[in-house]
């Protein structure tokens, strides 16, 4: 079968993780490299520059659930296509099924040109997606005091650690990654406009 994209990657996308698999092809040899990131902002940034040094022209994901569309964001800002692919269209063969097996899979589909893309609405469409599927969220104190900064301008993951009630049990450095990412002026919109 003919190798469609010389230099591409396949991801699959969890919850807390997302195992990578950059396919390289060159005059018949194939070189693979896997490698698992976290699903933070500091992870997924050193995805995009993994990604981004390896020189990939197309990245592949399965829509599987919402886990994709933090590693969309994301890696939309990097140099290569990116292809969201329907998880029924690219289901691997039966067999020993393991994370690492579904990304080598779908970099392997990729490479041939296997894999048709899903349609994912430009930016503006997903933000007017977002306003009109926001729902009422419970928020304690601590909360309250974050989106309040945050909706203020305040991007500092440090800062808005510093905003938490003395009473919060949640762990300091989860706490400053998850508040790591980017706030844009819509997210505050939204922020704003919740009850």
């Amino acid at each position: 079968m003919d190798v469609v994209h010389d230099r591409c990657a396949g991801l699959d996308v969890h919850k807390d993780s997302v195992v990578a698999c950059v396919r390289l092809s060159n005059g018949g040899k194939v070189i693979r490299e896997v490698k698992t990131f976290e699903t933070t902002t500091t992870g997924l940034l050193s995805l995009l520059a993994w990604l981004t040094e390896f020189r990939c022209t197309h990245v592949a994901m399965e829509a599987t659930g919402i886990y994709w569309r933090p590693v969309w964001n994301i890696l939309s800002d990097g140099p290569f296509e990116l292809i969201l692919a329907n998880a029924a269209h690219i289901k691997a063969v039966p067999g020993r099924k393991t994370d690492v097996n579904d990304a080598t899979w779908i970099a392997d589909l990729l490479a041939h040109g296997l894999i048709r893309s899903s349609f994912v609405p430009e930016p503006v469409i997903q933000d007017l997606r977002g306003l009109l599927r926001t729902r009422k969220h419970i928020v304690g104190v601590s909360g309250r005091a974050m989106i309040e900064a945050m909706i203020g301008g305040v991007t500092d993951p440090v800062q808005l650690v510093a905003l938490a009630h003395r009473r919060l049990k949640a762990p300091k450095e989860p706490l400053l990654e998850a508040l790591r990412g980017r706030v844009t002026d819509h997210h505050r919109f939204l922020l704003r406009s919740s009850p």
